[in-house]
Parts: C-alpha cells; sequence; structure tokens
C-alpha cells in the first residue's frame, strides 16, 4: 500500500503546539519559520512517497545479503540513498559551517517521521550517521572535523555507533574491546561488536565507525572507556580514500522484521590491529556516546510514531474496502464496509489518538531541544534542556511500546488477512517489535527516568510539568465545550495521579529501591501516556478556536474527536497504573528466584 505523509498534523503539532513562530526568533533560526517548515516538509513528502515507500515490502521480501565479508544493500537501497544524499537530507539540521543547512530539529524530527514511515530499514542508516555527526561537533578534534564532518553531514559518508559486544549487552561496564596507544598518537583497535547497524554495506564508499574500547591501565567499568573514530578505509590528506582499515563484517543477523537493514557483526584487529582516533579524552568515551544515545533515542521515538502512522493508514483503508457482516445499528442493508462496526472504529481511533499524541509529544519535545541550545536566555535554555531530558525516555519509551499496540491492532483490523505476509500488515507489527529493545529497553529508559530525571531532583521538573498541565485544564475547563471540559476531568484524575506517583518514586528511590524499580516501566508509560494527552488537550483547544474562525471544519473536528477519545479511552489507563506502582511492588517480588 502506498504511503502519504500526514503533512496536515505535523503542520498544526509544529504551528500551534511547538510554536514555531517562537522558534524562528531564536539566533540562527531566523528563516525557519512556518513557511520554510512547509516547503521543506513537502519536498520530504514527495521524496518519501515516491521514493522509498515502495522500496519497503522489497526490502523486507528481499534483504541485504552477506557474502565473504561484504554486504549488499536490497535492489534500489543504493541509488534511493544516493538521491537521499543529494537531495541535502543528511545535513538537514546540521550546522551550515560542515555543508549543512542548519534548521531546527523541530523540522528535522518532521523529515524523520516520513522517512521513517516510509521505510524503516532505510531510514536506520541516517539515523546512525546522525549521532556520529552530534558526537564528532561535540567532542571530535578540529582535525577529525575537518577529515569526517562534511563528509558525514553530505551523505557522502555513513556513520555507525559500537557498543555491544557478545559478552555486554548493555552492561558497558563489560567492554573488552581495547585500544593500543601508538607513537604516531593513533591507536591499535582490537576486539569484537555485535549488532551494528548499517555496520557494512555498499551504498556508500566509507563507513565511519565510533566504537566503545579500553586503554590498557583505564580504570575497571564504565570510567574506564574511551571513544575512537575507526574508518573502514584510511582517509588521506587531501581526503581520498586510502587502504582498507583492519575492521572487517564477519555475519549479519537474520532478523524479525527490519531486515533489509544489515546488522553486522564487525571484527576489530584480527591483522595487526585496526587504526583508530581518540575522540576527546581518555576514559570519556561513555559521556561522548551518550550525545549519540540521546540523539538516537529521540530518533527511535520518532521511528515508532512513524510505523504506527504506515500501521494505521493502511488499517484504514483496508477497514473501508473490506465489505463483511451487517452493522448493529442497521444502518446499512445488508453486508457494509468493516469501518463500520464500532469496534473496528474503536481500534482505527485508538491507532490514530496513540499516534496523533506521541507525534504531538515529540513535536514540542523538539521544539524545547531547539530552545535549550539556541535561546539568548541561560534560565530559558536550561529550563528547556530540563523538559527536553525528562521527556527523551518518554518519546523513545512510550512512543515505541505505543507502536507495538498500533501495529498489533492494524493486523487485528485486518482479521486473518492481516496475518497473511502479502496483505503487508505483518510488516510493521515485525518491524516494530525492535523499537522497545534497541537504543537502551524500555526498562533502561524507565530506570533513567527513575533515577537521573525524577529522583536525582526530588521530583521538581516532574511537578512543574504537572503544574503546566493544571494550566490546560483551566484553560480547558474556561473553554465552556462539552469536549473540552470532559477532557479537563480525565486529564486532571491523570495528572494527580502522575504527581502522586512521582511524589512515590522520588521518596522511595533511595530507601526502598526494588518497590520503586519495580513499577518503573509502568511510571514510564503512565509519564508518556499523559503528557501525550496534555499535548492533545492542547491540540483540542488550538482546534476549537481555529474552527470558530472557520478554518478548515472537517480537519479541526477530527483534531477534536480524536483529543476526546484519548482522553476518555486512553488517559483514562493512568489511575489504574498508578494503583500498581504505587501498591502492587510486593507481588512483584513475591516469588522466589528458583520458583521462575
Amino acid at each position: 500500500m502506498s504511503y502519504t505523509a500526514p503533512l496536515k498534523d505535523m503542520l498544526f503539532d509544529i504551528e500551534h503546539l511547538a510554536r514555531i513562530d517562537e522558534i524562528a526568533k531564536l539566533p540562527g533560526f531566523e528563516d525557519a519559520g512556518l513557511d520554510t517548515a512547509k516547503a521543506v516538509l513537502e519536498e520530504c513528502a514527495k521524496f518519501t512517497q515516491d521514493v522509498l515507500a515502495p522500496l519497503n515490502v522489497k526490502g523486507d521480501q528481499e534483504p541485504s545479503a552477506f557474502q565473504a565479508g561484504e554486504v549488499t544493500a536490497t535492489p534500489g537501497f543504493k541509488e534511493a540513498f544516493a538521491q537521499y544524499a543529494a537531495g541535502g537530507w543528511q545535513g538537514l539540521q546540521h550546522p551550515a559551517d560542515f555543508g549543512g543547512q542548519g534548521l531546527p530539529k523541530l523540522i528535522g524530527a518532521a523529515c524523520g517521521e516520513m522517512v521513517n514511515s516510509a521505510n524503516l530499514s532505510f531510514a536506520l542508516c541516517p539515523l546512525l550517521t546522525d549521532g556520529a555527526i552530534e558526537a564528532l561537533l561535540t567532542a571530535g578534534s578540529d582535525e577529525l572535523k575537518a577529515t569526517y564532518l562534511e563528509k558525514l553531514v553530505s551523505g557522502e559518508w555513513t556513520g555507525t555507533m559500537n557498543l555491544t559486544e557478545p559478552q555486554a549487552g548493555s552492561d558497558l561496564a563489560l567492554v573488552r574491546s581495547r585500544a593500543e596507544p601508538q607513537p604516531d598518537g593513533t591507536y591499535k583497535v582490537f576486539g569484537t561488536k555485535i549488532f551494528i547497524t548499517y555496520g557494512e554495506h555498499d551504498m556508500a564508499p566509507n563507513i565511519v565507525h565510533l566504537v566503545l574500547a579500553r586503554v590498557a591501565g583505564a580504570p575497571e567499568g564504565v570510567k574506564g572507556i574511551s571513544l575512537f573514530v575507526v574508518p573502514k578505509f584510511m582517509v588521506n590528506a587531501d581526503g581520498s580514500l586510502g587502504a582498507r582499515n583492519d575492521v572487517h563484517c564477519v555475519s549479519i543477523e537474520h532478523k524479525l522484521g527490519i531486515k533489509a537493514s544489515p546488522t553486522a557483526v564487525l571484527q576489530y584487529g584480527d591483522n595487526g590491529g585496526a587504526v583508530g582516533y581518540l575522540v576527546g579524552e581518555e576514559n570519556r568515551g561513555l559521556e561522548y556516546m551518550f550525545i549519540m544515545m540521546n540523539a538516537a533515542r529521540y530518533a527511535v521515538g520518532v521511528q515508532g510514531i512513524a510505523v504506527a502512522e504506515r500501521a494505521y493508514q493502511h488499517a484504514a483503508a483496508y477497514a473501508k474496502e473490506r465489505v463483511q457482516s451487517r452493522p448493529v445499528d442497521g444502518s446499512v442493508a445488508g453486508s457494509a464496509a468493516i469501518v463500520h462496526h464500532p469496534d473496528v472504529r474503536r481500534m482505527l481511533m485508538t491507532m490514530r489518538a496513540l499516534t496523533e499524541g506521541c507525534r504531538a509529544m515529540a513535536t514540542v519535545a523538539a521544539a524545547a531541544y531547539d530552545a535549550a541550545h539556541h535561546h539568548p536566555d541561560a534560565d530559558a535554555r536550561r529550563q528547556n534542556q530540563a523538559f527536553y531530558e525528562f521527556l527523551v525516555p518518554l518519546v523513545k519509551g512510550y512512543s515505541t511500546e505505543m507502536s507495538i499496540e498500533a501495529t498489533s491492532l492494524g493486523v487485528q483490523v485486518h482479521g486473518g488477512m492481516g496475518f497473511i505476509e502479502e496483505t503487508g500488515a505483518a510488516q510493521y507489527y515485525r518491524d516494530a517489535r525492535i523499537l522497545p529493545i534497541y537504543e537502551g529497553t524500555t526498562a533502561i529508559q524507565a530506570n533513567d527516568l527513575v533515577g537521573r530525571k525524577t529522583a536525582r531532583d526530588g521530583g521538581q521538573t516532574a511537578l512543574a510539568i504537572a503544574a503546566q498541565i493544571a494550566k490546560t485544564e483551566a484553560e480547558l475547563a474556561a473553554g465552556g465545550s462539552a469536549d473540552a471540559k470532559a477532557v479537563a476531568q480525565r486529564l486532571a484524575a491523570a495528572r494527580e495521579a502522575f504527581a502522586e506517583v512521582v511524589k512515590f518514586v522520588a521518596g522511595g528511590a533511595k530507601g526502598s529501591p526494588n518497590d520503586v524499580f519495580a513499577g518503573s516501566v509502568p511510571y514510564l508509560l503512565l509519564a508518556g501516556n499523559l503528557v501525550a494527552g496534555w499535548q492533545l488537550a492542547r491540540s483540542l483547544l488550538a482546534a476549537e478556536k481555529l474552527a470558530a474562525q472557520g478554518e478548515d471544519a472537517p480537519f479541526m473536528q477530527a483534531k477534536i474527536a480524536t483529543a476526546r477519545f484519548y482522553a476518555d479511552h486512553i488517559l483514562t489507563r493512568v489511575p489504574g497504573q498508578r494503583d500498581a506502582i504505587v501498591g502492587g511492588a510486593a507481588s512483584v517480588m513475591a516469588l522466589p528466584v528458583d520458583a521462575f
């Protein structure tokens, strides 16, 4: 099935929730107002719809292939990537100093959603390159920046992130790859890295690996990890490519989904050592790698929104075509399209509301990122940074868990045909399943939310967000419409439950860690649910105002109906989640280990 970019919804969020008019006032973004956003998104929609989306099923049916150390991309991917690079899409939100367009993350995130909706496997290659660019911009030497950044920003070369090893999954304290210093200031890198997305491919002439390894004598644990640039091919002084470096792909994984994206096992140093270049200072590698990881975590959250959108479009189109059974209200004589049946409408509305809520949350987070990095006032930067950092685990964790629910519902809407690969619904479900796992599982995001984002400041940031939500409730209550008042009531109940959980988490993280962390993932889901519902409540306010002004009544009414559905059917999950978190810890830990 074809893909249609949801431009109206994206631009609505960018204009009315993220307030791009305010972003365009920030230094460096003066030309990045709504007109620019509209023009860029429209061009991105054409590319993703016409070039990337038609390759999505082919990538599932004809995955990347490995033979004798070489990986060949799905037919058509190499040509599509060349068009992607030529269009300047890789450098969209990267600095003009290195050939990028310097646009806000607010615009870049919307384009990222379209690329991922069109073709999730393809999108992973530029996603990892974005992370490599961010790490080098932050911690790379002038020499490393001069050598690699323009090529990465242009999309001529691609980047990877090498953390995981066979014995070290998410526990990077167990990393064993080693780096030996050389007299010329370089290092020789040795070790095995697994689960390296696009670690080997034929879509670009060079791949720039960012690799975690230990220098001899480094402290144990995460404090002794350093970060290195290890290129697939050495780079000559004039920027041309030289000899092949001592890093080789020894296999790629056979996966449930995202089959066109090669997940490589890379071997470093089998022939004397791979030449590596230290990024920043020794033993600060994990700090630098977190720059890549945080960029990737936000981007993976956007992937969840993207695949949910694609699954929703697919399911809605099928529901309007598939004729099955008489409507229970007798509105159609004889059998009718299944979209007339209440439970099918419930499933479609759930998919739609979850997707639009998470898109709104991610859009607002992107605007906070832009303000945190570009606002001239230090206090405003600090507040926006705190807000963005709180939202990152929600965007990553809640949006990806949401994508499992949405894509599963997409299969269910199709009925038995959803279980048949030829209809395409199953691919979205399979592709989505990796999203709550990679770049930090949902539990890792939840641990971050509990420890760094809630307990560390005694819940102050979380409760400040709750106070902002209360202001939205007051606006809804004052609005007068039945929908606004109903949403205000649901939002208030969810906010109050959230505040109770925040106090429970902040008060017990140190003294009763098992009790708190037993509910860490439910806390993340609760918080993500609330923030997404809050943004849809804000969208209802904006839509009612615009509808009253005569602007696009059908679209505005759909926004209002979606916000109301979210409040009635999804926000109402929050009080139950609160009860499980605050009162359910004992039963989580009740069974002895050997009883499992």
